[in-house]
C-alpha cells in the first residue's frame, strides 16, 4: 500500500486568448493517480471539499481506484493554482492556499488514519512550506515508524512563501527524513546549492543517513538516478520533445514510474533498496521518463496506464 499526504489543487491552466482551463493537478494527488493508473494500491489522507472542484477530485481519483482515507469532506474550498507556459510551455505557478479543504487536517487525524499494511508513504511539494512542515514532519515520522519506506519530492514553488531560506530549510528537514527523494535542478538552486553541479549537490543529500535512492529531474535531458555506490542517466526519447504540449505533472508522473517500477522488481523496502543493482536502475529509470515522457504528450496531469507505458517501453527501449 502506498500513502500520499499533500495537496490537491485545481491549476487554472493558460489556454490562447487569455483564458484558463480548469484542470485537476497538485503535486501529490498528480502522484497519486499516476501510481494508481500503474496498478499500486494507494490511499489518499487529506480530505477533498464539498464543493464541484472536491466532488470531481473524488470522482477522478476513485475512478482510477483511490482509496480516500478522510471520509468526512471539508466545507473548506479547493486550492487554486493559476498556470501561465512560456514559449517552452513551462509552467509558472500563482497559488491560493488559504484556508482550504486539502489543508482542513490535523496531524494528529493524519496518522490515525495511515493504514497497517503501509510499504510506501509520499509526500512533498506544498506539504513542505513553513506553516504546514511541523505537521507534515509529525507524520512522516508516524508512518516511518509504522514501517514504511519515506518518499519525498521536494517540488519547491518559491512563489507561495515570501521567506525563501525558511522554506529551504523546512524542505532539507524533510528530505532528512526521506529514503527515496526527488528533486529538479530547480530545486537544489533554491535550496541553496546555486552554481554547485546538479550531480553533486544531489549527492550531498546522502549525507542524511536514511537516504537511499535519488531521482534528479533534468527538464528535456532526461534523469539520473543516484544510489550510494552508482547511477545511470538517460535522455528522453527521440520525438518526445517536439510532440510536448505542457510539461504540467512530468516531475510527479517521472516519480511514479519510478515507484511502480520498483514495486515490479519487488523494491520498495529499506533492504532492497540499499542494494539496487544497475540493471534495476537503469530499468526503474527508463519507466520513469516513459510515464512522464507520455504526460507530457497531453494537457495538464494526465497519467498513463501500465499498459501505455509498456507499449512505450518497448517502442522507446527494445531488448
Amino acid at each position: 500500500m502506498v500513502v500520499t499526504f499533500g495537496e490537491a489543487l485545481v491549476d487554472l491552466i493558460e489556454q490562447e486568448h487569455g483564458r484558463f482551463a480548469a484542470v485537476l493537478g497538485g503535486s501529490v494527488c498528480n502522484f497519486t493517480l499516476a501510481v494508481a493508473r500503474q496498478a499500486m494500491a494507494v490511499t489518499y489522507l487529506n480530505p477533498l471539499s464539498t464543493d464541484s472542484f472536491g466532488q470531481r477530485f473524488a470522482q477522478h481519483l476513485e475512478s482510477a481506484g483511490v482509496l480516500l482515507a478522510s471520509p468526512q469532506r471539508s466545507a473548506k474550498p479547493t486550492s487554486l493554482a493559476v498556470v501561465t507556459l512560456d514559449a517552452q510551455k513551462t509552467p509558472t505557478y500563482a497559488f491560493h492556499r488559504a484556508e482550504v479543504a486539502d489543508r482542513d487536517i490535523s496531524p494528529q487525524a493524519a496518522c490515525a488514519a495511515l493504514p497497517t499494511k503501509l510499504a510506501l508513504f509520499h509526500t512533498g511539494g506544498l506539504a513542505l512550506v513553513p506553516d504546514d512542515i511541523a505537521a507534515t514532519l509529525q507524520i512522516i515520522k508516524s508512518a516511518a515508524q509504522a514501517g514504511a519506506l519515506v518518499s519525498i519530492d521536494a517540488n519547491m514553488r518559491p512563489l507561495v512563501y515570501p521567506d525563501l531560506a525558511l522554506y529551504a530549510a523546512g524542505v532539507r528537514a524533510a528530505l532528512a527524513e526521506a529514503h527515496l527523494i526527488k528533486v529538479s535542478e530547480e530545486d537544489l538552486v533554491y535550496l541553496g546549492f546555486e552554481g554547485v553541479a546538479a550531480e553533486t549537490a544531489a549527492r550531498s543529500l546522502f549525507a542524511a543517513p536514511g537516504v537511499q535512492l535519488i531521482a534528479l529531474t533534468l527538464g528535456e535531458r532526461g534523469g539520473i538516478l543516484l544510489s550510494r555506490t552508482g547511477s545511470v542517466r538517460l535522455g528522453i526519447p527521440d520525438g518526445v520533445q517536439a510532440a510536448v504540449i505542457d510539461t504540467v505533472g512530468a516531475g510527479d508522473c517521472f516519480l511514479a514510474g519510478l515507484v511502480a517500477s520498483l514495486q515490479r522488481a519487488n523494491a520498495l523496502s529499506g533492504a532492497a533498496l540499499a542494494s539496487l543493482d544497475t540493471a534495476t536502475l537503469q530499468r526503474a529509470l527508463q519507466c520513469a521518463i516513459a510515464t512522464a515522457s507520455l504526460n507530457v504528450m497531453r494537457e495538464g496531469c494526465n497519467p498513463p496506464t501500465t499498459l501505455e507505458v509498456a507499449q512505450f517501453l518497448a517502442a522507446a527501449y527494445p531488448a
